[in-house]
């Protein structure tokens, strides 16, 4: 599965599932489809898994849980970007900003969002 391109990914998902999902990266598409073979051999997530995760599949979002004062950090084309927390919002580079969002945006030059660009909500979030 490794040697497969998009193309190919998406004929193997068709075979075994019928439409397969609408992603444009192979590498997570190659992911997910290792994943569901893997659950068809040896089962699914467990129920402690599943409610840990929600009904609804939904993702954790870290950024209620930060007190001020607390640091973000995220390497981005080679830069490292520090965000702090504080009263109103979030300090970057001299300002302060309302939300992770506006200062992913900052950085970025478009729209983000910002605790998905500073790691702090979907799978990769950690408790």
């Amino acid at each position: 599965m490794a040697a497969l391109g998009l193309e190919d990914l998406r004929a193997a998902w068709r075979a075994r599932y019928g439409a397969p999902p609408a992603l444009r990266s192979p590498d997570m598409l190659r992911h997910i489809l290792a994943w569901r073979i893997q659950a068809e051999r040896f089962g699914g997530l467990d129920p402690a898994v599943r409610q840990a995760l929600g009904r609804n599949g939904a993702t954790r979002d870290l950024t209620a849980g930060l007190a001020q004062g607390a640091r973000i950090s995220r390497e981005w084309r080679g830069r490292r970007y520090d965000v702090e927390t504080v009263a109103g919002g979030y300090a970057y580079d001299g300002q302060t900003y309302r939300s992770l969002s506006e200062v992913a945006r900052a950085i970025t030059g478009v729209r983000w969002n910002g605790p998905r660009f500073f790691g702090l909500r979907g799978p990769e979030a950690q408790a």
